[in-house]
């Protein structure tokens, strides 16, 4: 089993939050081309490739920690609940902050589910083999879609899938009341039912790490990544006339779109990076990568501020608007958000620093 540490993982992670960093501080939240956009409700963009990716990456990276952990024999519990606390604690602060609204605070969001994928995926992964975890891939999405084809909502009709009559959304109204998402109020895109096939993309990322610690030729455990990715895209294309994919409900057909793009994506990384080593192009992913929880926190805390004290639309309106058409200069300041942040974790990764929750 491979020991050395994979920079194309360190890569697609800074890739990934690069990507998240620049969708989510545009200038102006008016004016952004389509592609970073989320796809409205059905369909997607590649703006909704970015959180199942990253569950995804975490997937991979709890089959090569862990494994090397089980084959040490030095595997805590203690360390997966403390980190579970940790994510799901930063992610509360972080929709919590700067007003503490103790009656309306968002209970769940993009920490928190990582947090839950996490714990959950970890203590499958120590309790069961690759067979096992596949065959709890395919509960967590045939018992979705069951779910979401066979229960209906109140007032509403068994199998609707719009954005009301759905039954995660009804889950969501009854459980989280006012602390849903502060942009809908009535339910979350990273809500109660929606975290089951969330958990099997995580799943699915550690099915990609039991390919990585195979002692195989690194060009053969590509080609079987391609292949993967492949045929979970094909079988998503299958199912979406009949359970359209929708990051938003985290339909099973999108957990297994998601997840094959990240498999042939990955696959390439790997490809070209650990194994031809051609690293100076994506050198300011592994910059990121290597620090990826604290520059997303940094980039969500920075803006909030920036917007608290009232600073950032003089920022854009004197920077951005006066030189650029509005959709140019919403992208420019997002450009320069991400820069900025680069230049955050590459002075830290010159110190040495690294967070590890």
């Amino acid at each position: 089993m491979p020991h050395t540490r994979l920079l194309s993982l360190d890569a697609f992670r800074g890739l990934t939050i690069a990507l998240m960093v620049l969708v989510n501080t545009p200038g102006d939240h008016q004016n952004v081309y389509a592609p970073l956009r989320h796809a409205d409700w059905h369909g997607w963009t590649i703006t909704d490739c970015i959180f199942p990716s990253f569950v995804w990456i975490v997937g991979v990276a709890i089959s090569l920690a862990l494994g090397r952990k089980l084959v040490q024999g030095t595997v805590l519990y203690r360390d997966i609940f403390r980190r579970t606390a940790i994510l799901f604690g930063l992610g509360v602060l972080l929709y919590a902050f700067p007003s503490f609204p103790i009656d309306s605070f968002r209970i769940l969001g993009v920490l928190q589910r990582i947090a839950i994928c996490y714990c959950i995926t970890s203590l499958l992964f120590l309790h069961t083999g690759v067979r096992e975890q596949i065959a709890a891939i395919f509960a967590l999405l045939a018992g979705y879609w069951a779910i979401m084809a066979w229960v209906p909502a109140p007032g509403f009709a068994a199998g609707d899938l719009s954005v009301e009559g759905n039954i995660a959304h009804y889950v969501d109204r009854v459980l989280l009341g006012a602390h849903n998402y502060s942009h809908t109020k009535t339910w979350d895109p990273e809500g109660v039912l929606s975290t089951l096939p969330a958990i099997a993309t995580c799943l699915l990322g550690v099915v990609a790490g039991h390919v990585l610690r195979s002692a195989q030729a690194i060009d053969r455990r590509v080609q079987q990544l391609l292949i993967i990715g492949m045929v979970l895209c094909a079988l998503a294309l299958v199912m979406d006339p009949v359970l359209p994919i929708n990051k938003k409900l985290w339909t099973s057909s999108f957990t297994l779109w998601m997840a094959g793009l990240d498999f042939i994506v990955f696959g390439v990384l790997l490809w070209f990076v650990d194994g031809r080593k051609i690293i100076a192009p994506f050198r300011p992913f592994l910059v990121l990568g290597a620090n990826a929880i604290a520059i997303y926190l940094c980039s969500e805390f920075l803006d909030i501020i920036l917007s608290t004290l009232g600073w950032r639309e003089p920022i854009y309106q004197t920077l951005f608007a006066p030189y650029f058409a509005p959709m140019n200069a919403s992208l420019a300041f997002a450009l320069c958000y991400v820069l900025l942040h680069f230049g955050i974790a590459y002075a830290m990764w010159q110190r040495k620093w690294f967070l590890r929750v």
